[in-house]
């Protein structure tokens, strides 16, 4: 091999890296749901010894019905539940006594919501009570963050103060905003307003922290944000001239997909669309302030459903299913030439799962980002699916399954015989290695630049462990992890990220 082929392979291959997908929800630990804290740093050490480099969660914001990370009362916001209560208790802003019965019969592997929205904010009122809101960090953390969070905690305040009912059944003055009617609830509500303060102030410095813990290991976190935002959320509340409402506020239009893979019906997702002229005469500012705080969270964004930004799967609210929508055009590269032009070049990786065009592909070429394959995707009958990993190049990110797959093993066991019998002749998939683990070393050793996996199928688990089932609700973002995977496991993942060239940069030297 000559000199400059040896410096032009290293150049390619230096690029190669693999990581784990798990939410933070999902993290074990006490107190019903997983956290900010100490075993979040213990999932990164885990993540070092296994020679990975990401750790890929789904939005972390605060969740409305239905508990979905995709459905949040604000695209800007954290999630107050993965507040660590522990190191508050260190902060000496609560007692341990005064957090024990949170583990009262908790279930070590599902979250109750139900129970945690009931408890957790009682606790953190406590810790607010204790807290030093003159401090000057906390000036400086509201002063810095004031484009989103005042609208926020204002929103929230209303919010709780009207029973938790979304805001387009809130009383006229509020849902209308009326300037007067805002400034004299701020003024009798200002100790309810900083208690949300105080709780995105204190999600944030903890998320800090464990951010720089992962980057002091060599591990960077990939973030995930969707297209659309909740109805019910300070976003639509404060700018509903950058959606297409009603004149009584509520959605004209929602968006969704057609029937798919997922869905004979399609998926309804009921989220507002975008009134994107209107979003482009303000020149886009909004998105770049979404995009832009995003970053600050996060090493690497994944934006779902990005095909919508090409054309957009529009449906008259109030209809039943998501059969009957049309497809409508969305901004395209002008939005991203915007984002490029205000906040440069970014690493943004684009979900383009879904029903696609020759323009989806010209557009995502355009933006230069990387697009996503699935590996449970790929054995069609005439095995010659975009999906298989021959037909890819390096500037994808390849997934055995994301959240909104069934686990490997949940697959394999459902999957028709034929199905199985083309994955097993094709990936040389054996029972000694475990048909999951021979999934695993597909989308490690395909030509892709990045590869993920799930935790739940690092650790072999079935669908008892599913995260999501699109088009379904109750059953969905409960699964957490009872325990950490063991040496055992990090020495086996290891063994694959190396033999796949896809070591820790780090590790690498």
């Amino acid at each position: 091999m000559t000199e400059e082929n040896k410096y032009n392979f290293q150049k390619i291959n230096e690029n190669r890296s693999s990581g784990i997908l798990m939410h933070i929800s999902s993290l074990p630990g006490p107190y019903g749901i997983g956290t900010l804290g100490e075993n979040a740093r213990k999932f990164a050490d885990f993540l070092k010894k296994a020679g990975q480099t990401y750790w890929q969660v789904l939005p972390v914001g605060p969740t409305s019905y239905g508990d979905s990370p995709y459905q949040s009362f604000s695209t800007f916001a954290g999630n107050p539940y993965f507040i660590d209560l522990d190191y508050l208790v260190n902060d000496h802003l609560l007692y341990s006594e005064e957090i024990q019965h949170l583990n009262d019969n908790v279930n070590p592997t599902s979250i109750d919501y139900g129970r945690i929205y009931n408890e957790r904010f009682i606790v953190l009122r406590k810790a607010f009570e204790r807290f030093n809101i003159n401090s000057e960090d906390f000036k400086d953390f509201c002063n810095q963050e004031s484009f989103w969070l005042d609208e926020y905690s204002l929103f929230m305040t209303l919010k709780n103060e009207h029973g938790g009912k979304s805001w387009t059944q809130w009383d006229e003055k509020y849902k209308s905003k009326d300037k007067d009617a805002l400034k004299s609830f701020t003024e009798s509500h200002i100790e309810d307003i900083n208690f949300q303060k105080f709780m995105q102030y204190i999600f944030f410095r903890q998320w800090e922290a464990l951010k720089k813990y992962c980057h002091e290991r060599g591990i960077k976190i990939i973030g995930d944000i969707p297209i659309y935002v909740a109805e019910d959320s300070s976003d639509v509340w404060g700018n509903p001239e950058l959606f297409k409402l009603r004149d009584d506020l509520t959605p004209a239009f929602v968006g969704g997909c057609p029937p798919d893979a997922f869905s004979d019906s399609g998926q309804l997702r009921g989220n507002p669309v975008y009134d994107w002229e209107a979003n482009k005469k303000q020149n886009y500012k909004w998105w770049v302030e979404r995009i832009k705080s995003s970053f600050k969270l996060f090493d690497s964004v994944r934006i779902d459903h990005f095909r919508g930004f090409e054309s957009y799967w529009e449906i008259v609210a109030k209809s039943e299913t998501a059969a009957n929508g049309k497809w409508v055009q969305g901004p395209g590269y002008d939005l991203f030439k915007v984002i490029k032009e205000e906040l440069g070049d970014l690493p943004i990786i684009a979900e383009d799962l879904g029903y696609m065009t020759k323009e989806v592909y010209e557009f995502r070429q355009q933006t230069a980002f990387p697009g996503m394959k699935i590996i449970q995707f790929a054995f069609n009958p005439e095995m010659n699916s975009e999906h298989m990993p021959h037909n890819y190049t390096n500037e994808f990110v390849v997934y055995a399954g994301t959240h909104d797959n069934e686990t490997l093993n949940g697959w394999l066991k459902n999957i028709d015989e034929g199905t199985l019998t083309r994955a097993i002749e094709y990936g040389n998939l054996t029972k000694e290695e475990g048909y999951d683990w021979g999934i695993i070393r597909l989308a490690m050793t395909s030509v892709a630049d990045t590869c993920i996996i799930q935790l739940q199928d690092i650790l072999g688990l079935d669908n008892s462990a599913r995260m999501n089932l699109p088009g379904t609700l109750g059953t969905n973002w409960l699964w957490r992890v009872d325990q950490l995977p063991s040496d055992e496991i990090s020495e086996k993942l290891y063994k694959y990220t190396k033999n796949s060239d896809r070591l820790n940069t780090e590790l690498k030297k």
